[in-house]
């Protein structure tokens, strides 16, 4: 192949590139995802800004790239699941591609809206127990996620307990059933 031919077909090839790049764009917006995010902390939290910057570095190490090919819709409930309760409706209805779910709190609220969006969990404590799923390894539906906690943990708590002060006969648990209804599920100690 002579000098001239390969500069012409390099020439043809950058112009039919040159071409494409509009439907190339037009494609790529097209290919927008829309991620929506429940949360069960306070916007203000302190913690919450880590945590979305966090989740946003490894989503883009992924290579969903925030304003590039998806958008992300936060919602802050902090422990109130009246507020969840909204949120998750409001969530629902702009029809994300995926939702989110961080924590139990939240997560209570979108199985609730019978959705059949999929929904990603994360920070829950047992959702075998709560219902969320029918196993983690098959969960079933539309939610699947990551357990912070295996039920039987409360049992090991105890036993921790029990090696370093071993004269204590005694113990209270206090918790939230309106904010933590998962917490009686690890108090039952096998």
């Amino acid at each position: 192949m002579t000098f001239d031919r390969l500069k012409r077909r390099e020439f043809i090839s950058l112009l039919g590139g040159a071409a494409a790049l509009p439907l190339a764009a037009h494609a790529q917006q097209s290919a927008m995802k829309h991620v929506g995010a429940l949360m069960d902390i306070a916007e203000t939290d302190a913690t919450a800004k880590k945590w979305v910057d966090a989740f946003e570095t490894q989503f883009a190490a992924s290579g969903w790239r925030k304003g590039r090919n998806c958008d992300i819709t936060y919602r802050w409930g902090g422990s109130n699941p009246e507020l969840l309760a909204r949120q998750a409706e409001e969530l629902v209805r702009l029809a994300p591609d995926v939702i989110l779910a961080h924590g139990t709190p939240a997560m209570i609220p979108l199985q609730k809206t019978h959705t059949t969006i999929p929904i990603v969990f994360s920070a829950v404590s047992d959702p075998i127990g709560q219902g969320f799923v029918a196993s983690i390894s098959h969960p079933g539906g539309n939610i699947t996620g990551f357990s912070n906690f295996e039920p039987d943990i409360g049992g090991k708590w105890l036993q921790v307990l029990k090696d370093i002060a071993p004269s204590v006969t005694n113990v209270a648990v206090m918790f939230n059933p309106r904010t933590s209804p998962y917490n009686e599920t690890l108090l039952c100690v096998r």
